[in-house]
């Protein structure tokens, strides 16, 4: 039977090929020590026998539940338990890296009854609701291609309402009336309701970022970078970790020195209270990592030894992201 699905634990940075770049690097900051969250890779083999047969391999539903349960027994949680539930992310991760690939899709796993486990688990009621909208709109957008500004334009208008220029300023009223208006938006355009079963939410995503490889975009990019079209993209599942859990909590990125001149020295952007693409997005102003040594002295200290270890490692300039989960950090990816 081949193996299609890897623990972050089971893999190494050579396994580019068969893990993907994200996958295979995921997997040695794990075997290094490194503070990155439990999760599992689903390989490129997996991908290419997808396209081929325009259906999964038959053992990888099978796979995906034995790394399933056993991520879930890593972290005491069960994905879209109504108490405690584990939340995922599902992220594409080709060997080489390539625009028109699938967005990351974060908090699989919310549904309507879980939201309410995770207020109480958090003890922030915004924060679960926000975590739920976001989740309807990456999904919305990604696993269903229903055009982004159809949730952009949502939020946009409910922060007219509020006279507000951030999410921020979006209360937990605003948060459940655009969850309300996001699954109205889903079912009028998909013709289905949101799926609420947390499974299927993961192998919907799944599927989506393997049928992303044969976008026009990446098939175009890869033509004029003669990147072979057979490669197939591998899969990361990723236990989620939330920058949008208050001041204390936020996301960035950042070079382990200085990407135009090589000067030594961290480079990057850092923003709080913030989750997934928010840093790179525009919507607010980023900080610089100084400004994180102020904020959060001992995740901005821990960054930067993981980053000097990183440098070292790969003896190479690194790209990294990073998100602080209420003063932990945790490494989410890497790149020499």
């Amino acid at each position: 039977m081949a193996k299609y699905v890897y623990d972050f634990s089971e893999g190494d940075k050579d396994q580019k090929a068969l893990l993907g770049g994200k996958g295979a690097n995921l997997a040695e900051m794990t075997n290094l020590g490194l503070p990155v969250p439990p999760g599992f890779t689903i390989t490129t083999e997996a991908c290419r026998e997808f396209l081929a047969d325009e259906a999964e391999p038959a053992e990888l539903h099978v796979q995906v539940t034995m790394a399933l349960r056993q991520l879930e027994d890593s972290v005491g949680r069960r994905l879209g338990d109504l108490h405690e539930p584990l939340l995922v992310s599902v992220r594409s991760g080709a060997r080489y890296s390539m625009p028109g690939m699938m967005d990351t899709v974060l908090n699989i796993g919310l549904n309507d009854a879980s939201v309410k486990g995770l207020v109480k688990e958090s003890g922030d009621e915004r924060f679960a609701w926000d975590s739920y909208r976001r989740l309807l709109q990456m999904f919305g957008k990604t696993v269903l291609e229903i055009p982004g500004e159809v949730f952009s334009d949502a939020l946009d208008e409910a922060k007219r309402k509020r006279n507000a220029t951030s999410d921020l300023s979006l209360d937990v009223e605003d948060l459940k009336a655009l969850v309300r208006t996001f699954k109205r938006e889903i079912r009028e355009h998909s013709g289905a309701e949101f799926p609420q079963h947390p499974r299927e939410q993961l192998d919907l995503a799944i599927r989506a970022v393997f049928h992303s490889w044969n976008t026009e975009r990446a098939r175009l990019y890869r033509r004029r970078e003669r990147i072979p079209q057979e490669l197939g993209t591998a899969v990361n599942v990723c236990t989620m970790v939330f920058g949008n859990l208050g001041e204390t909590s936020g996301t960035g990125v950042a070079f382990t020195r200085d990407p135009a001149s090589g000067k030594i020295g961290a480079y990057g952007d850092y923003l709080s209270n913030a989750q997934g693409e928010d840093v790179v997005a525009g919507i607010r102003n980023t900080l610089s990592l100084d400004d994180l040594a102020q904020l959060d002295p001992p995740s901005h200290r821990e960054l930067t030894k993981v980053m000097r270890r990183l440098e070292t490692h790969y003896r190479d300039l690194c790209d990294v992201e990073f998100t602080i989960e209420r003063g932990k950090l945790y490494m989410l990816q890497t790149r020499n």
